[in-house]
């Protein structure tokens, strides 16, 4: 599937990758309040450590940190408060069986503005690399490294 992320990037996952294994990707809306979209389009958000839990048949976004907008007021919202995931019921079905039987999580890998200017988050069903997968991962990606060096000294 190809990624929906464009030059509108608000925040990227970039540990995700590294720490888990991508099984398969949803697009999902997110619902904000008070000054939280102005204070987005500072990029302010921090989704590193974000993670998303299933309760109840909702979707809910866990320490996202969206910090006050600069030039608030006394009732801007908690900014590490939990959020939900505006999912079809058929996708929270979906990822909340996958969670369940085969011990995937399901992970934020980006945050960005769809075409509609609404802000839309990329979540991934995941599954958590070990210290060989990681260590394997990095020879391939070292590997590459080298053959395009040398595809691109012989070009010359």
């Amino acid at each position: 599937m190809k990624s929906k992320i464009d030059n509108k990037t608000i925040a990227k996952n970039r540990h995700a990758y590294h720490d888990y294994e991508i099984v398969e990707k949803f697009e999902a809306g997110i619902e904000l309040v008070g000054c939280e979209v102005k204070s987005l389009q500072e990029n302010n958000a921090q989704i590193t450590d974000a993670f998303c839990m299933i309760r109840g048949g909702e979707c809910w976004l866990n320490n996202l940190h969206i910090p006050p907008y600069s030039h608030g007021n006394i009732s801007n919202p908690d900014p590490d408060r939990k959020r939900k995931l505006l999912l079809h019921k058929k996708e929270i079905r979906h990822l909340a069986q996958k969670t369940e039987e085969k011990g995937l999580a399901v992970i934020p890998l980006a945050m960005y503005y769809a075409k509609n200017g609404k802000v839309k988050v990329e979540i991934a069903l995941a599954r958590g690399k070990k210290l060989h997968d990681k260590r394997q991962s990095m020879k391939e990606r070292d590997v590459n490294r080298e053959i395009e060096r040398a595809l691109k000294m012989r070009s010359r």
